[in-house]
């Protein structure tokens, strides 16, 4: 009863005294008042104002932060998001013929294979006939313009960048050659195995493919001294880095090797589709172009299984990630086929020039590098 009194007291005096005495906390969040055993109560600024015959009391306190509870379930990973530099640049519609670029000019034209180093985009100039370039041209990604055009070895094939300079895989010449990505100066040519072809940098070195060898090298960015030649398996076309592991497709053996970069150890070999040529790692998952079955197979980077065989153009080649989608270049069919890289479903097939062989990306297009038609596609 006392309960009940004190609080319809307390009500009252809050509702009709509101206008005079609002009934509201004090600076500090708290509210005090004076209550006496008949339930008349007032408001005061302090319970120290209670006369003998009240009672204090107070509410309106905010007690401490409890302890978080525990983390509830993980949610399932949400659908990959869009392509940032792509919605930057406008262009977050499907692929088309931006631009293409006569290198018809170049000496002994021949665009083979392609490499971004951050502003341009390089090119080696493999030659027609086969193998009788010796050159390598950087173009401005933004518009194409020729900033430079480079003698190296004979037969320019596979090129990768350092973050600071190009290296261009000689495969007439047997050797490699470094030029400074800023200029173009040639900073020296290096002996390789016989027929190198792909050239990969995974952080600290280089590796080289030797396609009449059948190895690969390993060597020094800063000097091109050789670290190691590791064998592989039969006319290796192809290097590429997963972050922690060098992939080789052997194209004769219809597989793909996993080599360990501190030390060449062979920690896997798979088994592919019909003669691969290239590969491309996602983040998660190597691409391999399967040239002689018109396919490309995802294997996953950890244990080498086969998540799955996709259909593409016919004669694939050298496929690359633009960062959510898998491209690859069909060379009989003159097109580029574009697939998910989450589940391998073809979101588009664009009609490029003759003979593509290589395509890049430069965080915005598709360059696809036309060997037959002595051009580059910009997508």
């Amino acid at each position: 009863m006392m309960n009940r009194l004190f609080v319809t007291s307390l009500s009252i005096l809050c509702l009709l005294a509101a206008t005079t005495y609002p009934c509201q906390a004090q600076e500090n969040s708290v509210i005090y008042a004076c209550v006496k055993n008949e339930g008349q109560t007032r408001i005061v600024s302090d319970a120290s104002q209670c006369k003998k015959d009240e009672v204090a009391v107070s509410w309106n306190v905010v007690g401490p932060q409890g302890p978080p509870g525990p983390a509830g379930p993980i949610g399932q990973t949400g659908p990959a998001g869009p392509n940032v530099l792509a919605i930057a640049q406008l262009r977050w519609y499907d692929a088309n013929s931006v631009a293409t670029f006569d290198l018809s000019n170049v000496p002994t034209p021949g665009p083979c294979w392609l490499a971004f180093d951050g502003a341009s985009i390089w090119v080696t100039n493999y030659g027609i006939p086969w193998g009788t370039g010796s050159t390598v041209t950087k173009l401005r990604a933004s518009d194409g313009g020729i900033l430079g055009t480079f003698v190296v070895g004979n037969g320019p094939y596979g090129i990768a960048f350092d973050g600071a300079n190009i290296w261009v895989a000689n495969y007439v010449s047997n050797n490699i050659t470094k030029l400074r990505a800023s200029d173009g100066a040639d900073l020296g040519t290096f002996a390789t195995g016989m027929g190198p072809l792909m050239v990969s940098f995974d952080g600290t070195n280089i590796w080289v493919s030797n396609t009449t060898d059948n190895t690969v090298m390993k060597l020094r960015p800063s000097d091109g001294v050789i670290l190691g030649t590791f064998a592989v398996g039969d006319y290796p076309d192809g290097v590429t880095f997963d972050g922690t592991s060098i992939w080789v497709t052997n194209a004769l053996d219809n597989n793909v090797m996993r080599l360990r970069t501190s030390d060449g150890v062979i920690l896997g070999t798979y088994s592919v589709g019909a003669r691969p040529i290239g590969a491309t790692f996602d983040g998660n998952s190597i691409w391999v172009a399967n040239g002689g079955s018109n396919s490309v197979s995802k294997l996953r980077a950890s244990d080498g299984a086969v998540l799955g065989t996709f259909p593409v153009g016919s004669a694939p080649r050298f496929p690359v990630f633009d960062g959510a989608n898998i491209w690859v270049p069909n060379s009989s069919d003159n097109t580029v086929t574009k697939l998910r890289a989450s589940d391998g479903a073809i979101l588009g097939t664009f009609a490029v020039g003759n003979d593509p062989n290589a395509v890049v990306f430069d965080g915005v297009n598709i360059w696809v590098a036309n060997i037959l038609s002595y051009t580059l596609s910009k997508l």
